[in-house]
């Protein structure tokens, strides 16, 4: 395995509390769990070092704590990007990708009481990536998922599920707002989707 995959198997299992927070890496436990040697292992560790998924400790790598700091720095900085890439996801999105967004409307009101709070997470994340890669802006794209994997490592650290009702409302109104080709009700939508979210973690953490 490439040093690229390693790093994308890591930071999954960092996003999903596989690795916890703090959790040293033994980089020659890690070679032996992916097949290779100690050097494409440390690359891959240095990439996700890059990115602030881990950081150095000592000799070693260890997985980057949770702060509310952190929390506070990804918030500010999503407010300031995702209102635009929303806006730009509803002026530029294509037919196949509109279709897509459908699709998962549909899922999203089947939704029931029985659907898991990492399953909740993980519709969160299908869902930001429907709309950047809307904006057809890759760089935009790229940046807003590396901030919104760092927060929903965030949001499955709580120590409550998601309010499922909430949780449904907020991506409706993102919807409907594009549907309605409506700027304002989006930019309102978006901002409270951020918001809301970020201040129930707040409140738990």
């Amino acid at each position: 395995m490439d040093p690229i995959k390693m790093a994308a198997v890591l930071k999954k299992k960092i996003i999903f509390l596989d690795l916890p927070p703090e959790t040293l890496l033994n980089l020659s436990e890690l070679a032996a769990e992916f097949g290779v040697s100690r050097t494409p292992v440390k690359e891959a560790l240095i990439a996700l070092y890059a990115e602030g998924w881990v950081l150095r400790h000592g000799p070693h790598f260890m997985v980057s704590p949770l702060t509310l700091e952190r929390i506070r720095e990804i918030t500010e900085l999503r407010v300031l990007i995702e209102i635009q890439a929303n806006i730009w996801a509803m002026e530029r999105m294509t037919p196949d990708i509109w279709a897509e967004l459908m699709e998962f409307k549909k899922e999203l009101q089947h939704m029931d009481e029985k659907t898991e709070h990492r399953e909740l997470v993980e519709m969160d994340l299908r869902f930001h990536r429907i709309l950047y890669r809307a904006t057809r802006n890759t760089n935009m794209a790229e940046m807003l998922e590396r901030m919104l994997n760092h927060y929903l490592r965030f949001r499955l650290s709580v120590p409550r599920s998601i309010e499922r009702n909430g949780f449904y409302t907020k991506m409706m109104e993102i919807i409907t707002a594009m549907e309605l080709k409506d700027h304002a009700r989006l930019r309102e939508a978006t901002y409270k989707h951020i918001s809301e979210s970020v201040n129930e973690i707040m409140g738990l953490l």
